[in-house]
């Protein structure tokens, strides 16, 4: 049996699929996403926040055995956790992989839990990014959420993007609206997070994320009163990077 051609350097992949699928609704780019020779071994990563519940639903339309990633920061809001239980049960997810951050790290750098008062960016760091790059080593693309409309850094945010891991990030949702997401969530009968109701339109972790005020931004209750607005994730060499190298 032959062997499989390695994949290209991601950026020319991106520049391909996103020529290719340009023109696709969200979940025709995420069917391609499972299945794309050129994307390979791919996982979703979800935060089962606010918005979460449609794209795993798409997910579990397509594949309910797909791996999904859930970090888990120790330091979410205990809704945050149950409705995790409870949408992947609901929506007969079967691989959910729970991420925490490395206990030996959080107890040389974190062992009171307040480094998110004293340095918000590293508190990301060592319980967000670092455990989701560990958790992401064995695969060669991921899913994410993401969308233009939810913040400034993300306005020229592509379907295909290149990460400086030699990854692919998908996002099937970039062009979606907010209203976009509220009709699918209530077009399916979907399942809210549960804080959602309580004035939390966009959910992190609890001591970094407030109540939003009726005419403020979705996520102006993320560090709330400081100039962060992304977790690190979706940052590279320690800059935003919302349209890949190529798109």
């Amino acid at each position: 049996m032959p062997l499989e051609a390695p994949l290209a350097p991601a950026p020319e992949r991106v520049i391909d699929l996103n020529n290719r699928y340009r023109h696709h609704g969200a979940l025709a780019v995420l069917e391609h996403a499972l299945c794309d020779p050129q994307i390979g071994n791919i996982a979703l990563v979800s935060s089962f926040g606010a918005q979460s519940v449609a794209l795993l639903h798409m997910l579990s339309v397509l594949d309910r055995s797909a791996p999904v990633l859930f970090v888990d920061t120790e330091l979410l809001f205990k809704e945050t956790l149950t409705y995790q239980v409870e949408l992947a049960d609901h929506l007969g997810l079967t691989n959910v992989q729970i991420i925490r951050p490395d206990r030996s790290a959080l107890f040389a750098r974190d062992t009171d839990g307040l480094l998110h008062r004293l340095n918000p960016d590293a508190c990301c760091a060592l319980r967000k990014t670092a455990p989701l790059k560990t958790a992401l080593s064995g695969y060669d693309a991921w899913i994410t959420g993401r969308k233009r409309f939810q913040a400034s850094t993300r306005l020229d945010l592509t379907l295909f993007e290149a990460d400086d891991q030699g990854r692919i990030k998908v996002n099937p949702l970039a062009h979606w609206s907010s209203k976009d997401v509220q009709d699918y969530i209530a077009n399916n009968n979907l399942p809210h997070h549960p804080l959602v109701a309580q004035g939390f339109p966009s959910v992190g972790c609890a001591p970094c994320t407030s109540r939003v005020n009726a005419g403020e931004d979705e996520r102006a209750g993320r560090w709330r009163g400081q100039a962060k607005t992304e977790c690190g994730i979706h940052f590279e060499n320690g800059s935003a990077q919302p349209g890949g190298l190529a798109a």
